[in-house]
């Protein structure tokens, strides 16, 4: 049994769509946004202290963490969307699984507060964009001809890096900065997996 504590408008999307790829079943705890403050309701500080989402119970067990829980669900029900330990190709999952909730969220999350205090943020704003583009810049050179990160296939490195890179693409000029990476995005929004996700997030909101 896989019950999934989904926040509307959040990274726990990632969550849904992940387990709508692997075929497994699951349960949706929702939870909504506050409508003045966009923060998490207190309800989620009851399941856990740092009450954030996605949290993720299998069986039970709690998992919290994006990555851990994509690593977790991976492991257990896709080990073909994690690459062989030991190879090129499991070194760079590492590392991109890392980077998508460390260093790519870091300037994303830095921009989304700064943007709102208003004349009082304008001095960091070009420090800003300029740390956003720099990772995804990277992100973008990073993806592969067949339009995956690690593997030629679908893999737990592109269910986390599919947050920041649909950040990238809604700056308007996002497209036409990062071409793969829209590519990406392309490629994904139109998995059927994925759209079931979205719908089911949807009715949730």
């Amino acid at each position: 049994m896989i019950k999934v504590h989904h926040l509307n408008r959040s990274r726990s999307h990632r969550i849904l769509w992940l387990l709508e790829e692997i075929g497994q079943s699951y349960d949706v705890i929702a939870y909504k946004r506050d409508a003045k403050t966009n923060l998490a309701p207190p309800e989620l500080k009851l399941v856990h202290p740092l009450g954030k989402s996605p949290m993720v119970e299998i069986d039970g067990t709690l998992v919290v963490e994006s990555a851990a829980i994509t690593e977790v669900l991976c492991t257990n029900y896709a080990p073909e969307m994690i690459p062989d330990r030991g190879s090129d190709g499991y070194l760079r999952h590492l590392e991109l699984m890392h980077f998508a909730e460390g260093s790519a969220m870091t300037p994303i999350l830095l921009n989304l507060y700064v943007s709102r205090l208003g004349d009082a943020g304008e001095p960091l704003h070009p420090r800003i964009k300029d740390e956003l583009h720099s990772h995804f810049s990277y992100m973008n050179s990073l993806v592969r001809p067949s339009g995956h990160f690690v593997q030629d296939s679908l893999s737990a490195a592109d269910i986390m890096l599919s947050f920041p890179a649909e950040i990238a693409m809604r700056g308007g000029d996002g497209a036409d900065k990062y071409p793969a990476l829209a590519g990406f995005v392309d490629m994904i929004h139109a998995r059927p997996a994925y759209q079931r996700a979205t719908q089911k997030g949807a009715i949730q909101d």
